[in-house]
């Protein structure tokens, strides 16, 4: 007999936030609340720390990262902490526990947004 049950899949909760909001920058002009949904994003990149710790996640092998695996970045471990919620409220980053440690993820469909925009104002 096998004690081996199969559990259900769930969707992960996806914030409003992650959702792609902005036209390329070349396409027409921002909205109010365009702007200020990109501006939270870039404000949250704005500071070197978080920006170092964006590009540790989007990097890691396997696309997350444990805390664990991303605290070294020359500030104390509750400043990482501030930082990667700073960077989660943004809608940069999601998370999930798993036991003692959280994993972070970069949600992918913010960076592609990002690029969409940014892309076409340079070409």
């Amino acid at each position: 007999m096998s004690n081996t049950r199969v559990l259900p899949l769930l969707e992960p909760e996806v914030p409003e936030a992650v959702a792609p909001c902005c036209p390329p920058l070349t396409e027409r002009p921002l909205s109010a609340e365009e702007a200020e949904w990109t501006a939270r994003m870039f404000k949250a990149l704005g500071d070197p720390v978080r920006l170092r710790l964006f590009s540790l996640v989007a990097s890691h092998e396997g696309g997350e990262a444990c805390v664990c695996d991303i605290s070294d970045v020359g500030v104390s471990q509750p400043t990482v902490s501030h930082h990667l919620k700073k960077l989660k409220e943004a809608g940069l980053l999601s998370s999930e526990r798993r036991g003692t440690w959280v994993y972070y993820r970069v949600e992918p469909s913010v960076v592609a947004a990002m690029g969409q925009m940014l892309g076409s104002a340079t070409s």
